[in-house]
């Protein structure tokens, strides 16, 4: 792990297009903003995990009827559509 040391309103640079700015520190608290491309997701560490967490909870969901699943696909209207997505549900 690298570990720096930044005043306020000084920044880090990760690669070319990736800079981490120090906007302000107040006691305990150090506010910091973040630039990237919109093509890299960033989040706070709590988020991350709740996605990572629900992500793997939807991967490895066994309580999906296929059968039914089928039956949406099958479906010729909307209101097929619609019965079958809510017997999905179930």
């Amino acid at each position: 792990m690298l570990i720096l040391t930044r005043k306020e309103g000084e920044s880090i640079r990760i690669g070319d297009n990736i800079s981490i700015k120090i906007v302000s520190i107040d006691g305990n608290n150090c506010k910091v903003g973040v630039e990237a491309p919109r093509s890299i997701s960033v989040n706070r560490e709590e988020v991350y995990l709740k996605i990572k967490s629900e992500n793997l909870t939807a991967a490895t969901n066994d309580n999906v009827d296929f059968q039914k699943f089928a039956g949406l696909l099958k479906a010729n209207t909307a209101t097929d559509s619609s019965q079958a997505l809510k017997s999905l549900f179930k």
